[in-house]
Parts: structure tokens; sequence; C-alpha cells
């Protein structure tokens, strides 16, 4: 005998958009404009997804639409679903054609601005057909998104350790001190991470692997200081250099991909250079789209 629910007892794809729309959107208004449907058929199709599992799934009233606990384990569920969906409908569409179709790709701020720039235009070349669907975030979300699928693969700083996800390095990405023009260290040609001590370091604010990527690199403690001047971009921290509040370490990448351009600062090679991060693209273990991220990861490589 069949474990099997019948069809009649199983949702349907539409009602499991429905109820990821409304965790979204916070209202049946908002969520109905989001899929393209009626307020009433996204009404009806949550009532009658509510009759197939047998559960309330959302609390409704004038202040909009609260998911139960039971409607936040459907959704978190629907939304893996839906995940595994797309991901077999993109796999199928590029059988045997490597990078067309939709591919999503993420990259993390402090490399996406500088690298993609000069990368989509020889991805477009090479693969016509491939559409590319961006998204720029931290590394622990958009390694998250690997895990859930809904990411193909992230362009991220290595080494970043992570169950359940594979990486491969690009290129080594070395930096550079940058200082305000009239500043001391602007001046000498034997720097070497020493030079720092003492220094106001300035950091990306915690949740940046940039950050422990520098301190790690220069052998540096984090200090209660450079915490305080946490910044969230590089383009900040540029600026905050130019207006004389410290010095920071700077990807050459970013130097090379104009991040300075205009702002009064002097950037400085170290005697021996200071290699503080890889370059790398990270995939789900055991995704479809394995050999395809490493076809990415081979022309990303060849424009260093």
């Amino acid at each position: 005998m069949s474990d099997r629910l019948p069809a009649s007892s199983m949702p349907t794809l539409r009602q499991l958009q429905f109820l990821i729309a409304l965790r979204a959107e916070g209202s049946f208004v908002g969520a109905a404009a989001a899929v393209g449907v009626t307020q009433p058929t996204l009404s009806a199709g949550i009532k009658d997804l509510e009759t197939i599992l047998g559960a309330v799934l959302v609390e409704r009233g004038r202040a909009g639409a609260v998911l139960t606990p039971a409607g936040e384990e459907a959704v978190d569920r629907a939304a893996r679903a839906m995940s595994e969906v797309e991901e077999m409908v993109r796999a199928v569409q590029a059988a045997g054609v490597p990078l067309s179709g939709t591919f999503k790709l993420g990259a993390i701020p402090t490399i996406a601005p500088f690298l993609l720039p000069r990368a989509l235009p020889v991805l477009k070349k090479k693969y016509p057909n491939l559409r590319l669907q961006m998204r720029e975030d931290l590394t622990s979300r958009l390694v998250d998104a690997l895990r859930m699928r809904t990411l193909d693969a992230a362009i991220i700083a290595l080494p970043y350790e992570a169950s359940g996800v594979s990486t491969m390095t690009i290129a080594e990405d070395e930096f550079l001190l940058l200082t305000p023009d009239d500043h001391p260290l602007a001046k000498r040609n034997d720097l070497s991470p020493e030079h720092l001590r003492g220094e106001d370091l300035l950091l990306l604010e915690d949740g940046h692997c940039l950050r422990d990527h520098a301190l790690s690199a220069c052998k540096l403690a984090p200090s209660r200081r450079s915490t305080e001047v946490g910044a969230t971009s590089l383009h900040t921290l540029v600026q905050m250099v130019a207006g004389g509040m410290g010095v920071t370490l700077l990807p050459k990448i970013a130097a090379e991909g104009g991040a300075t351009a205009g702002a009064h600062v002097s950037m400085r090679p170290f005697a021996e250079p200071v290699v503080g991060r890889s370059i790398g693209i990270a995939w789900r273990e055991g995704s479809p789209r394995e050999e395809e991220a490493k076809l990415l990861a081979g022309v990303l490589r060849a424009l260093f």
C-alpha cells in the first residue's frame, strides 16, 4: 500500500506562492499585488491551503496578516519547496548548454562593484543566453541563500568555512595602505604592518569579513577605537580617511576599480606584499549548477 497522499490532499505550487508572498508583504492586499491576482483570489487560495493542511496558518486582523506558528512552519517549507522546483526548471532548461538560462549569483559588497563591471560584458559575450540575477549582500547571508537554494553561486572572500558549501579560489587580493595625503606614512617606502600599531585604523563594521581579513593579515587585535569608527562600505572608509579620521587597508581590487577616485588620499603598498584574502566562488555541495559555477570561476580568473 502506497504511503503517498492523494493529489487532492496536496497543496498546489500556486497556493505555496500565495503563502510566501503573504509573509513577505504582511497583508492580503500587498501579497495579491505581488503575485498578480485579486485579493479575493489570494484569500481563497490561502483558505484552501488551510483546509488541505488542517491548520490555521494566518491570523487575519485590521493590522494585517500574521502567520501562526503552523503558518511559519508551512511557509519555511514552502520556500524550500519552491526553490527546489525553480532549481529543477533551471537545471532542465540548461541541460547540455552550460551557463544558459537564469543563473542566480551573489557577491559581497567589497568585491561586487569592482569586479562585476569588468566581468559582466565578458560573460554576456561568451554566454549570450545567460541571464544573471544579481544579489549583493554580506557573506553569511549569501551562504545561507546557497543552502536555501535561492542562489546558485556567490563571489566571496576566502578563507571562509561553511558546512555544505564548496569553494574555488579565483585570485589573490593584496591589501594597500590608505592614508590622508599629508600623513607621515604616505612617504614611507618600507611600510610594514608594524607601522599600523598606534594608528587610528578604520575598519568595516562587524559582519563584513574584510574587517577580520584585514586584522588577521596584519596580525592586529581589534581595538575599541577601531570598532567605534566602523563603516558600512569601502567608499565610506575612503572618505573617512580623506577627512583625516585615520588610515585603513584597501583591497587592491577596490583600488584598481576606482574606489579612491576624487578623494585626497595616498595609497602605498607594503614593502612585502600583504595578501589578506582570496577572491573565490562558492556553491552548495551537490548542486546541479556546480560545473557552471566552476566555468564562471574560470571566466573571472582570466580577468586578473
